[in-house]
């Protein structure tokens, strides 16, 4: 029998589609912890101490903020994505010229807000690259790694599991895709765990990885 044919390939965002040497993510994080001590009112002691429990409970802050203060999420989004992206990336051209090699649907697929990502397009020079964002409201602000965004954006794309392949920093986060029965690949270094299929350097390397799979 045939393997599926592979109709999409579907793009985290941050520390995925440029370095983590850019260190943008950093901003964010210092947002975060203004936002719950600042503006929902946590002693600073503890902010950290949340943070962690948040993620490992919820797999993101914001849900932690919504469910136990009562936080605006659309206000939470605003605020931490509210950073210089063009202070820190540059156009990527390299990049640019190897996602218009991919034959395949291509879309992003980020924990982020939807106007984050347009700006880290925008700095990358990747406008018009993807067919669509998928961000953290997709599932109710429900996050990577769970199941329910993951199948969301599936049913957006009325694509099988197995027609997909899902591009990520975070093997945590393709995990779940390999359960749900997607391709994987890796960006960046570290561990590679047996549900990673593929691992890379950057993301201009993906088309070569889906060339040599389509050609099996």
């Amino acid at each position: 029998m045939s393997e599926p044919f592979m109709e999409a390939v579907i793009f985290d965002l941050d520390n995925t589609l440029y370095s983590p040497e850019r260190q943008l993510f950093s901003l964010i994080d210092v947002r975060i912890n203004r936002y719950m001590h600042e503006v929902v009112g946590i002693p600073l002691g503890e902010v950290d101490g949340l943070r962690r429990r948040y993620w490992a409970e919820y797999g993101v802050t914001l849900q932690g903020l919504i469910r136990h203060y009562g936080v605006d999420p659309e206000d939470y989004l605003e605020y931490v994505h509210d950073v210089d992206v063009a202070g820190r990336l540059r156009p990527d051209p390299q990049l640019r010229q190897a996602l218009g090699e991919i034959p395949q649907r291509k879309v992003v697929f980020t924990n982020g807000s939807r106007g984050h990502a347009l700006r880290v397009l925008d700095a990358l020079d990747l406008n018009g690259q993807f067919e669509q964002i998928f961000d953290i409201r997709v599932a109710d602000y429900r996050p990577k790694p769970f199941t329910e965004p993951y199948r969301q954006v599936l049913r957006s794309l009325a694509l099988a599991p197995e027609c997909c392949v899902m591009v990520e920093d975070s093997p945590e986060n393709l995990r779940t895709a390999k359960q749900l029965g997607m391709r994987t690949i890796l960006v960046g270094g570290g561990e590679c765990p047996a549900y990673v299929d593929a691992r890379i350097d950057s993301a201009a390397q993906v088309p070569q990885v889906v060339s040599e799979w389509m050609a099996c």
